[in-house]
């Protein structure tokens, strides 16, 4: 029973994630759909004042306007990349703590390799976050193992590696948690892109099938439609790659940090209850 209320914390975090998730996603194609419908379609964007027409020379949001439906879903797509991780962001550097986490890393270790573990304990309050948490929770293991004279020092080692993996175990899905849709958000917004190519091109092979002389104005609409639906799917995927990989790399250090500091709690206990 010791671990439900961890279990619960964690149920309710999942909970809350998967709300924010599904909340963003629809708020964003809205946007995105209003974007490119009141925005980029506005009639002062045209000829006449009318979305039917021809943008208005060099009017870019009428162009980008006339590119087709598949415009509104790359702009959710575009929007979601950046709501996402502005949302990691924040979760990320809140796991971090206060602190420089390898500078907090160094003092708990000095401070473990000289027995204060009460100092080492108020640094972890001092510091919050995950990784702190992490060291918190090996720490009051080690001085409910190091309190019992009869407690066999590999059962105690144990007890305080096995703490220390249970709530790393919790952590590390806030962590990691809504990294999965940038990720799919590099493969959906590459194929967007190429689907709103191909659309394009359609229309503009269309325009070249007439009987007579070629549409050139029509033509011209479905190359551009092609490549803009081109560019915002490339950008989309670009932007969703970078930003996953400066998480991940982030979420690596901070594993790094817990693993470094919970291996030095570890030994520590060893080395001082042979």
């Amino acid at each position: 029973m010791a671990n439900a209320p961890k279990t619960a914390a964690k149920q309710e975090s999942n909970n809350g994630g998967s709300f924010f998730a599904q909340a963003a996603i629809i708020i964003c194609f809205i946007v995105g759909f209003c974007v490119w419908k009141f925005v980029m379609g506005n009639p002062t964007n045209f000829v006449d004042n009318n979305p039917e027409n021809a943008p208005n020379p060099g009017n870019y949001l009428g162009m980008v306007y006339h590119a087709g439906a598949i415009v509104p879903v790359l702009l959710g797509l575009f929007l979601m990349v950046w709501v996402f991780s502005v949302e990691r962001f924040i979760v990320i550097n809140k796991a971090s703590g206060t602190g420089n986490v390898g500078n907090f890393v160094r003092k708990i270790q000095s401070l473990i390799n000289g027995g204060n573990i009460d100092s080492a304990i108020a640094e972890c309050d001092k510091q919050k976050g995950s990784v702190a948490n992490v060291v918190k929770a090996g720490l009051l293991k080690y001085k409910a193992v190091s309190a019992d004279v009869n407690v066999d020092t590999e059962k105690a080692t144990i007890a305080i590696q096995k703490e220390i993996e249970e709530t790393t175990a919790l952590e590390m899905p806030m962590l990691e948690k809504n990294l999965n849709v940038i990720a799919t958000l590099v493969s959906i917004g590459t194929l967007c892109g190429l689907l709103g190519t191909v659309t394009g091109m359609i229309k503009a092979f269309s325009a070249l099938a007439t009987g007579g002389a070629p549409d050139s104005a029509k033509l011209a609409n479905g190359i551009s439609e092609a490549l803009i639906n081109t560019a915002t799917g490339i950008a989309t995927s670009t932007f969703a790659i970078v930003l996953y990989n400066i998480f991940t790399a982030k979420i690596d250090k901070l594993t790094y940090s817990i693993d470094e500091a919970g291996f030095s709690i570890v030994q520590t206990y060893a080395a001082n209850h042979k």
